[in-house]
């Protein structure tokens, strides 16, 4: 009796353990989450017939499709392309494998139908249309007997997508693209209308087709719908520059492949998007890896941690520095004769005279852009820019640059040493020459325009710019591995971006000529310019970027410019040759307002635009040539210690290491 007693005890016990688990208001901590409760969001309101409106913590609006009418003829991987690459698009797409018996039978009764009408379209002496049917019926018998043959199959598939949007405005837009760009490739879509909850429902990873528009695909033709449309991106010598996002796969870039066109890049991106962090990694890691020295042209103080993190150099432009640029400086440079093919070396004083007249006639200007410069005062700067070489003696002759050096005391030749460079303050004294000497009235008015413009940026008179004037205090090192060269320091509007202008051209003499046009004797180099749209607002400066872009290739030199405001060089026909010179293009996070532009000029497609349009920072769309890849960039922990830009993550930084 006790043992009875006892084991039904247990028993009770058991039961309400049982009991306490399948209870769902208990224990529920235990209880897994399905997986509709893990994706769904706080709430979704499908009282509207043609959307939902999807309820959390940013409202959004949701409208689905289904396909409707597909070509007669499909090729891969165009026929759902656009849907799949059309922005914040999701596509389900349902396969159902036919029955070899139903295929016969379906095939069987469709080619009897097509019989019939051809035989009545022949009694009513119709052509055409017997042509016609007669073809389909080929067709029709062939993809039977390759289906009896197991060379084929038939499949029944429902595609349905979801097209999402923040406002319901843009949803109707984006619906009406939608469906043009489908219409291109005679794909019909239509929306699901009082039948939204179903659709968006069937559209969900819950494999439960709802809608069931189904269409009829063979083998071959159901290989095109599947989205394998990503192009690797990546070189076998390259550096991992990311991963692509489509594909898992990681993007090993060579900015200098042979592959390559030429080696000139331009990265494009709003504020915020990760520029500086993109360009900071490509660097260091080309650097590092790949012996890749690197010089850049800082417009906003960024670089200057990557170049104590490389050993590198960092120059600082100001006001307040002693540091001294000379625009007259010119070196000689290697280059092939075309005739023999064996380096000779050749100084160039031409081309020199000319881009400092460039420089000059920028000074002259002024941030106000002044138009009482003309030809006539290009005229007089250059004339004078080329008696200042004419008095140094610098002439064709590479050996020209150099004087012989004597003892002080003794006067026993001791060799040879470079000569003094002209600079902008005997320039402006041989003009205060000219301009007393001048007889011709024309030119008085020039001259004299000259003189009052152009002491600002004289030493002599304390010019508030003068730190152009005088022999430069610096030499740009060959074999090192970065050199940042500051200009944050300048005043924006105009100091700046003549400090690029100059410092380009100070660059091209010092650091691009030096590479011989001997690929086998070039070393790898790349010349950074950071917000250059600073540049576009001054005719010579535009001129000037232009032609380093046509003529870096040859020096082995990679130009990448950097900017943000892609809109300045949509509207400046002139600026657009360093596009079209660039064979590397990385858009990262777009603002609305810039994204037509890009789509006009770069011909990207909707999805893509779309795509650059909603991305997170450090993702973007990389183009290497014909290739296109969907661009993750991922700096490792001790990168993100001199890559970082962000000011609060820097001081938050800057706090836990004093504590």
């Amino acid at each position: 009796m006790f043992k009875k007693k006892q084991k039904q005890e247990k028993e009770e016990l058991q039961r309400q353990r049982n009991s306490d688990y399948t209870n769902p208001n208990q224990y529920t901590f235990l209880r897994k989450k399905t997986i509709k409760e893990l994706i769904a969001p706080s709430g979704i309101d499908a009282s509207n017939i043609d959307h939902l409106e999807i309820i959390s913590s940013v409202k959004r609006y949701a409208r689905s499709f289904f396909v409707s009418a597909l070509p007669r003829m499909c090729t891969f991987p165009e026929l759902f392309r656009d849907m799949y690459m059309f922005g914040d698009i999701n596509t389900s797409i349902y396969i159902n494998p036919i029955p070899e018996s139903r295929s016969q039978n379906e095939l069987n009764r469709t080619i009897n139908e097509i019989e019939t009408e051809r035989i009545v379209a022949a009694d009513r002496g119709n052509i055409n249309r017997e042509s016609d049917l007669s073809q389909k019926r080929m067709e029709a018998e062939q993809l039977r007997d390759e289906i009896t043959s197991g060379f084929n199959k038939l499949y029944e598939a429902s595609i349905v997508s979801t097209l999402f949007a923040y406002s319901l405005e843009d949803l109707d837009r984006f619906t009406k693209l939608l469906a043009t760009e489908m219409s291109k490739s005679l794909v019909g879509i239509k929306s699901a209308w009082a039948m939204q909850e179903d659709a968006f429902k069937s559209n969900l990873p819950l494999m439960d087709d709802r809608v069931k528009k189904m269409h009829t695909f063979d083998r071959r033709s159901m290989g095109t719908v599947f989205p394998f449309t990503t192009s690797e991106v990546g070189h076998p010598s390259g550096i991992p520059l990311g991963f692509n996002k489509q594909t898992g796969v990681p993007i090993l870039f060579d900015n200098f492949h042979s592959s390559l066109t030429n080696y000139n890049m331009v990265i494009f991106a709003k504020s915020g998007a990760g520029k500086s962090v993109t360009m900071k990694t490509l660097i260091s890691r080309s650097a590092v890896l790949m012996g890749i020295q690197s010089l850049a042209l800082d417009a906003e103080g960024e670089y200057s941690i990557v170049a104590e993190s490389l050993g590198g150099i960092n120059v600082v432009l100001s006001p307040n520095s002693k540091t001294i640029i000379n625009l007259f400086d010119i070196e000689s440079e290697i280059v092939k004769d075309e005739i023999t093919g064996k380096d000779r070396v050749v100084l160039n004083v031409e081309n020199k005279v000319e881009d400092v007249t460039q420089a000059l006639l920028t000074m002259a200007r002024g941030s106000t852009r002044s138009t009482e410069v003309n030809e006539l005062t290009k005229q007089i700067i250059a004339e004078s820019v080329a008696e200042e070489y004419a008095a140094a003696k610098i002439t064709s002759d590479p050996m020209s640059l150099y004087e012989r050096r004597q003892d002080a005391t003794t006067g026993e030749m001791l060799g040879r040493e470079k000569k003094l460079m002209p600079t902008i303050g005997s320039w402006y004294k041989r003009i205060q020459k000219k301009a007393k000497e001048n007889t011709n009235v024309d030119y008085q008015f020039h001259y004299s325009y000259l003189l009052k413009v152009m002491k600002q940026y004289i030493r002599e008179y304390d010019g508030q710019m003068a730190y152009f004037d005088g022999q430069s205090t610096f030499d740009l090192l060959d074999g090192t591995l970065f050199i940042n060269l500051d200009i944050s320091q300048l005043e924006e509007r105009f100091a700046r971006p003549l400090a690029q202008q100059i410092l380009l051209s100070w660059i091209w003499e010092k650091y691009v000529k030096k590479n011989s046009e001997d690929r086998k004797k070039a070393s790898k180099k790349r010349v950074l310019v950071d917000e250059a749209w600073m540049l576009l607002p001054y005719p010579e400066a535009v001129d000037f970027l232009n032609t380093m872009a046509r003529r870096a290739r040859k020096r082995n030199v990679s130009l990448a410019i950097i900017s943000q405001r892609f809109q300045d060089f949509y509207e400046k026909p002139e600026a657009q040759a360093v596009l079209t010179s660039s064979d590397t293009k990385l858009f990262l996070a777009q603002d609305k307002s810039e994204i037509n532009y890009l789509k006009e000029v770069f011909k990207l497609s909707e999805g893509e635009a779309g795509f650059l349009v909603t991305c997170f920072k450090g993702e973007g769309l990389l183009k290497v040539g014909a290739d296109t890849a969907i661009l993750q960039i991922q700096p490792t922990s001790k990168e993100f210690e001199f890559v970082e830009t962000n000011l609060n993550k820097l001081v938050q930084k800057q706090r836990s290491i004093e504590q």
